[in-house]
């Protein structure tokens, strides 16, 4: 059992080998032409902090490229791939607000277009457009509503391969008083007929399936769905339930809220850790690997090493379009993450959940790394960062890092991983991946697999994982990337009744919460596989006949 695992386990060390699994993700997505780790990590690390004057050779970098070799310190994904290319573009996603005119829906069609092409994933709000049916002064026509154009936005997506390698990554919002907020909520739920056909062909085009969708929820909603003589306090229940009953039946919407000091940061990115008021800001993201410190007092210097690492990002990093960097060098947001959040406590012997100790290392965290972008940022005459923590969804990196991914369990101790093939093929495969932080107690601590909690497992205790994540949240000035999942679809009206009872008591802590009913997608990007069927065929890579994965949803 986990509480007999005794607590002086050691975390890896650096001479740890990757995997095969991660080795060939690491391959497939990141290394540049006769790249090791080692070779990825000195790159990465000399040309991002080059742009604040530091050469390979200063004390600085080369304690980066220490941190980077020995995965302690994970920069986001497109760091890693785009790190010394001619086309620099290493900010993950850029975050939009579109106005109700022509030209800005021409200018957004333009800007997302330029963004995916770059390697950007986009987030847009679409709150200030006029609904579906407005008359238009100006043609005498009528307006199509935010719908149309989020659609127009999905398949601009569907076409464009982000740096010519990634599957394009969308999220759009709309807030909970929009008139076509009901239309929204329904956006993907998918006929019979269609869902049907994704089951015998992935390939099969769906509405928005390449989208993230939220409804945004501010101040002013919770003073309406409490006070029942609010004039807009039907609609704010029905708007609600509507969602809820989406959400945990056909995975989508989440929501997304921002109150109080945030209450004007709605725009997200594409998985929606980073926030913003400011149309045409960008994330900018990187992970500490909490499994991998050895104390806190390493702890403290890879939340200073990062947080300088993320500040030069922000100077090295090139942008799609101009008014990017207006609003990067006004804001210079940050996005300092951790991951390996629940190896850490089942290194421990802890269960999931707030601890004392994790208290402690998450302080470290959020004290250390405004006091470095602060610190930093003025020894460079650069602006103060207005946010510096978010944490992302980490899904290649995670692999790579061989660690829980975020905040999240371990998804299952076995299960099946589609994704799509690097070129112009668009192949996608699928392998056999047995966790390696399962892996790593099953062999070296002769755990029973029977007894690793995980995503599956905690599925069935629902508030744990929603209540564990509005208490990381106090420590968090951005978001958190984290999906919530469900043993299965929630069509029982009292089980939505409880569910929804219980997430409007953590909601007004939460940045935002999205939820995956198991199997409520056809193809979806994991599936649990047994143990006993993944030994012996872990990493290897199987052709995938029946096509792409489909949904949306981040992770992988």
């Amino acid at each position: 059992m986990l509480e007999a695992i005794r607590p002086e386990i050691r975390t890896p060390q650096e001479t740890d080998p990757m995997s095969e699994f991660a080795d060939t993700i690491y391959r497939q997505k990141y290394a540049h032409p006769g790249e090791n780790w080692p070779d990825t990590a000195k790159r990465v690390a000399s040309e991002v902090m080059k742009a604040l004057g530091y050469d390979s050779e200063s004390l600085e970098t080369k304690r980066i490229e220490k941190y980077i070799r020995e995965r302690k310190f994970l920069p986001g994904g497109r760091y890693l791939y785009a790190s010394g290319r001619g086309l620099h573009q290493t900010q993950n996603c850029l975050l939009m607000r579109v106005e109700d005119s022509r030209e800005s829906w021409a200018e957004l069609m333009h800007n997302a277009a330029m963004a995916l092409m770059t390697g950007a994933g986009i987030g847009v709000v679409y709150s200030d457009l006029r609904e579906r049916g407005a008359v238009i002064s100006k043609t005498g026509g009528y307006a199509s509503g935010p719908c149309s154009l989020m659609n127009i936005i999905n398949e601009i997506g569907r076409h464009v391969m982000q740096g010519g390698s990634r599957r394009s990554a969308i999220w759009a919002g709309l807030h909970w008083w929009h008139p076509d907020v009901f239309e929204f909520i329904d956006i993907k739920d998918w006929s019979q007929e269609l869902r049907d056909l994704k089951a015998t062909d992935f390939n099969t085009p769906a509405p928005m399936e390449l989208t993230n969708v939220s409804v945004i929820l501010d101040d002013d909603f919770f003073e309406a769905y409490g006070d029942g003589n609010h004039p807009q306090h039907e609609h704010a229940m029905t708007v609600y339930q509507k969602v809820v009953k989406q959400m945990v039946t056909k995975a989508e919407p989440g929501f997304s809220v921002d109150t109080g000091d945030n209450k004007y940061e709605n725009l997200r990115n594409a998985c929606t850790e980073v926030t913003s008021e400011d149309d045409s800001d960008v994330c900018n993201l990187g992970s500490i690997n909490l499994a991998r410190i050895e104390d806190q007092d390493e702890m403290r210097d890879v939340v200073m090493a990062g947080t300088l690492f993320l500040l030069a990002g922000t100077v090295y990093s090139h942008l799609p379009y101009d008014k990017v960097n207006q609003t990067r060098e006004k804001n210079r947001r940050l996005g300092l993450g951790i991951m390996g959040v629940h190896e850490w406590l089942l290194q421990r012997g802890k269960r999931y959940g707030a601890d004392d100790l994790l208290a402690e290392w998450l302080a470290i965290y959020r004290d250390g790394s405004r006091h470095a972008a602060t610190f930093y940022a003025n020894q460079h005459g650069l602006s103060v960062p207005v946010k510096v923590r978010a944490i992302a969804p980490t899904g290649t990196i995670g692999i790579i890092a061989e660690t829980t991914t975020g905040i999240e369990p371990i998804f299952c101790v076995a299960y099946k991983r589609r994704y799509l093939t690097k070129g112009l093929e668009n192949q996608w495969v699928y392998q056999y991946v047995i966790d390696p932080t399962a892996k790593r107690l099953i062999d070296k601590h002769g755990v029973d697999p029977n007894d690793i909690e995980d995503a599956y497992t905690l599925s069935y205790d629902v508030e744990r994982r929603v209540a564990f994540q509005a208490w990381i949240q106090q420590y968090v000035d951005h978001g958190i990337s984290s999906t919530i999942n469900l043993p299965y679809a929630l069509e029982d009206h009292q089980e939505r009744q409880w569910f929804g009872d219980m997430l409007m008591e953590y909601l007004p802590k939460l940045r935002g919460i999205t939820c995956y009913p198991d199997g409520s997608r056809g193809g979806q990007p994991l599936s649990v596989a047994s143990y006993s069927s993944a030994i012996g065929q872990d990493g290897v890579v199987f052709e995938e006949e029946e096509g792409k994965c489909i949904g949306g949803i981040c992770g992988s």
